[in-house]
């Protein structure tokens, strides 16, 4: 971002300009190419994390949080590979990250939470659509990180198996038999929670 006192030198993007340039030239410091580069990718990365933090700003934060360390791990990325699973590695990595910050916050509004009980909101306030939501996320919070992410892969991220199993550095048939185990617990979970 150029300011009154600077001067922008990055080259114009050319059309359709793959991405093995695109990483060079953000190798070079053009930070227009790295916003290129991300671009195709920002709601996918955002869609993964606010799958593991919960849709909350905490999802915004792991997003940005991996934008950042992957613009930093950029001269470890190996030019010519597939730019997506790799950035998507670190935004799980990160979610995972602010995922645990927000377990350790919790615990401790918890503890503070006993010394000054809070009231409870009426049933009135909560709207039905938020309550199934809620259920979701809950259920899905309750499956092992490994389900979570498989499921998370396929139905947020909208990944293919190939590419999820890469990410998950696995066959693409053991993918689908985790995604397939990962969801029957989460069923099973919903189907207790609807009692």
């Amino acid at each position: 971002m150029a300011s009154d006192h600077t001067v922008e030198l990055a080259l114009p993007l050319a059309a359709g300009e793959g991405e093995a340039a695109l990483v060079t030239r953000a190798l070079a410091g053009d930070h227009a190419a790295y916003a290129a580069l991300l671009r195709p990718h920002e709601r996918v990365a955002y869609r993964v994390a606010a799958a593991i933090t919960g849709w909350n700003g905490n999802a915004e934060e792991a997003t940005q949080n991996a934008f950042v360390k992957a613009f930093r791990s950029l001269p470890r990325f190996r030019v010519g590979a597939a730019f997506r699973p790799w950035l998507l590695r670190i935004v799980v990595n990160e979610a995972h990250n602010v995922r645990r910050a927000e377990r350790r916050h919790e615990r401790l509004g918890a503890r503070a939470a006993e010394r000054h009980e809070a009231p409870v909101p009426g049933p009135d306030e909560a709207l039905l659509a938020r309550e199934e939501v809620e259920t979701v996320l809950g259920a899905l919070a309750r499956l092992s990180d490994t389900d979570r992410l498989a499921v998370v892969l396929r139905y947020f991220a909208e990944l293919p198996d190939a590419e999820a199993a890469s990410l998950l550095g696995t066959s693409k048939e053991a993918y689908r038999v985790r995604l397939l185990r990962a969801r029957r617990r989460l069923q099973t979970l919903l189907e207790k929670a609807d009692v």
